[in-house]
């Protein structure tokens, strides 16, 4: 049997009935040419039950102890025999209806593009309305909860950094894609809700480790791809801003998640060091005069 054209992967851990409905919304249009796989990272509220029992077309895998969101990325990318990779969270699912056509009539237009970037619209609530003036664009990088890889060109570029544990591989294989003068396009006409209350987060308990794991990546990628000259600048306005927004605000857990990633930027520097990829001076110009990422969509208040 040929193999997929498309294989949607998620990587998911103790949120069965987010991942039961994202998988439902999909499900009866799995076919020989669109495949799933789930990756359960070491679940212990049965999840690989419910996905084996309700969802028998999709392909399971299992940690039985967690080894990380990445490495369970980087296991379904790397084992896929599909041309396009669709990455979607498990609180995550499409609002425009079969989006496949799109992909791929897209990707065959656009022979530089290694991934497609799509529209996202995070809340629990469903949208006012979906339609958009937003255009097809070329931009800096893409959203993990939706995006699709050309899988082509995802074997061109190191795997996902495990030892960033969470936030900034996207922006990560986005520089390394552009050493290779691959392309990362926004395409708006695919919209995906992401199902999260974003600004609940900050009294989550998880808040200063997210803080913490989002700093670090930042800096990270700052000593992995920038030019040395840039680097003190972009460093010292980042521990400004958050001085300014956090600490002197009496934000003190903020604080510490600072000084908890300054200290995991000097503890990781070795590996940081050795596996850089710098932009010259001139890749580094041109990436910055590219759009910025699209991560946040809202819909206008009135739908007509």
């Amino acid at each position: 049997m040929a193999p997929p054209t498309f294989s949607i992967v998620i990587s998911t851990k103790n949120r069965k009935e987010a991942l039961q409905f994202t998988l439902s919304s999909f499900y009866n249009l799995l076919n020989d040419n669109i495949s799933c796989v789930v990756f359960d990272d070491g679940s212990t509220d049965g999840t690989s039950q419910m996905v084996l029992e309700k969802f028998p077309k999709i392909t399971l895998h299992r940690n039985e102890i967690s080894k990380g969101y990445l490495y369970c990325r980087n296991f379904m990318l790397n084992a896929t025999h599909a041309k396009y990779a669709i990455s979607l969270d498990d609180d995550a699912h499409f609002l425009s209806e079969n989006p496949f056509i799109s992909i791929e009539n897209h990707f065959d237009q656009n022979p530089n593009c290694g991934v497609i970037a799509f529209r996202i619209f995070w809340s629990e609530e469903q949208p006012i309305a979906i339609a958009t003036d937003d255009l097809v664009q070329r931009v800096k990088g893409f959203v993990g909860c939706g995006h699709v890889w050309r899988v082509e060109a995802w074997k061109k570029i190191p795997n996902y950094p495990e030892w960033f544990v969470f936030y900034g591989e996207e922006e990560f294989a986005s520089y390394q894609l552009f050493k290779k003068k691959l392309e990362v396009h926004y395409l708006p006409s695919i919209l995906v809700q992401h199902r999260v209350n974003v600004s609940a987060r900050k009294a989550q308990t998880d808040y200063s480790q997210r803080l913490r794991r989002s700093l670090r990546s930042g800096w990270y990628l700052y000593f992995l791809f920038y030019p040395w000259t840039v680097i003190p600048k972009k460093m010292a306005y980042s521990i400004y801003i958050q001085l300014k927004n956090k600490t002197f605000k009496g934000d003190f857990k903020a604080t510490f998640a600072m000084l908890q990633a300054i200290f995991d930027v000097l503890l990781n520097f070795p590996t940081v060091y050795k596996q850089s990829n710098r932009l010259s001076h001139d890749e580094y110009k041109s990436y910055q005069k590219l759009e910025e990422s699209k991560l946040y969509w809202k819909p206008n208040e009135d739908p007509n």
